[in-house]
């Protein structure tokens, strides 16, 4: 409860500094009582859908909406605090300095000035429409990002291979059927010769699969579709009133997946051959550093396969690759990981710049790494979990095409 007090507190003050923004650009009671009216139904709408009895650490559309809508009016007055404080400071300094040259009994501070407010609304304004865009289009701004990647050592047969990564579906979440429809087809419109997913693809439970279940069991590759489990597939977020009615939802999910035709590895491998060369594909369970689950064995995954197979590894936490698969007896020459979402929002420019405040989480977060001569992608993610929508991170389907040689500048 005390949490909540604060919390509390601090969003009164936050939206005490946003009304006096707009009270000082305008004298319209309309435009006041809008605000406050909006202040207001944030802030219930919000604890309404917290406050009220869960199943656990879940969160359904509902309350995604709500955390959404919070977080964009809450950056709308961060944005404006410092600057309407700073300009606060300086009126109590203007106030005092005049107080003591004048010798004059009452305190007077200057008023606020209107131009102040109107940059500081203008800049407020930048980041509460970009969230609020997220959320109404962003989040389903599917794009494809393509990369090739040449390896000495890659067998001849498998010369221009092409890989179609997706990952971190959260179907759990989606709420608009055409656009999933329009990312699905996107995704079999690459003819790649393999698909793989690499985890999470429910929210909480196999249930939120039913609707979509279809949709993504459309999709095709001339070598099969292949997947492993994320932290969220599980079903550890929720309350389940007995272990038997967990088990029950881990057990529809693995059905659920094979349904869909996707060949999902819990710590196994699996090899694709052409002309008498193969190609290794390992898939292990959930690794993840910070608390997250490690139900994943690098070891027992591969323990099938031959140290000089040309490996591609299925991780769902890029912390795996970083904390074991780099170091590890096996050369895994290519690992593919999601997890991170990019956070769904950050400054991205492709093959210029990019960075999201997830780079002080994991130190691999988003695109293509290599060290030891070894890659890992980690994909942005084809879903969206928390806040209802993403922002300069778009949702990604990756297509990986392997080529032997060394790559020329």
């Amino acid at each position: 409860m005390s949490r909540w007090i604060i919390f509390i507190l601090f969003y009164l003050f936050m939206s005490f500094y946003g009304f006096q923004a707009i009270k000082t650009i305008s004298k319209s009671n309309w435009v006041y009582f809008i605000f406050i009216s909006i202040a207001v139904l944030v802030l219930g709408n919000f604890m309404l859908q917290f406050i009220a009895a869960s199943e656990g650490r879940v969160l359904n559309p509902s309350k995604s909406y709500a955390f959404g809508f919070l977080l964009a009016f809450m950056s709308f007055n961060l944005v404006l605090i410092p600057i309407l404080l700073g300009e606060d400071i300086i009126r109590v300094v203007l106030g005092l300095y005049d107080k003591l040259l004048t010798s004059k009994q009452t305190f007077y501070m200057p008023s606020r000035r209107k131009f102040i407010s109107q940059i500081a609304i203008g800049l407020a304004a930048i980041p509460f429409t970009s969230l609020l865009y997220g959320m109404y289009k962003g989040k389903y701004r599917f794009r494809v990002l393509s990369y090739q990647l040449y390896f000495e050592d890659l067998p001849e047969a498998f010369d221009g291979y092409k890989i179609t990564q997706i990952s971190d579906i959260h179907c759990g979440s989606f709420d608009n059927r055409d656009k999933i429809e329009y990312g699905v087809n996107l995704i079999n419109e690459q003819k790649s010769d393999v698909i793989m997913f690499t985890g999470d693809m429910v929210n909480n439970k196999t249930s939120e699969m039913a609707s979509w279940k279809d949709l993504f069991g459309s999709l095709k590759a001339k070598d099969g579709k292949y997947s492993v489990l994320g932290n969220h597939d599980y079903g550890d977020y929720v309350n389940w009133p007995t272990p038997e009615a967990k088990a029950q939802n881990f057990k529809d999910l693995l059905q659920t997946q094979k349904d869909m035709g996707f060949d999902l590895l819990l710590n196994e491998s699996r090899t694709i051959e052409k002309n008498g060369q193969r190609l290794a594909i390992i898939g292990v369970e959930n690794w993840g550093a910070g608390g997250f689950k490690k139900a994943g064995d690098l070891k027992k995954a591969a323990q099938d396969i031959d140290e000089n197979d040309f490996k591609i590894l299925m991780s769902h936490d890029p912390s795996h690759w970083e904390q074991e698969v780099v170091e590890d007896d096996y050369h895994y020459h290519l690992t593919l990981s999601g997890h991170t979402h990019g956070m769904q929002f950050g400054i991205e420019i492709p093959g210029w710049f990019k960075w999201s405040p997830v780079k002080w989480r994991y130190k691999h977060w988003a695109g293509i790494y290599k060290e030891k001569g070894q890659y890992i992608n980690v994909n942005r993610g084809f879903g969206y979990l928390g806040y209802p929508g993403r922002v300069g991170i778009w949702p990604e389907i990756t297509v990986i095409e392997l080529k032997k040689g060394v790559k020329h500048a």
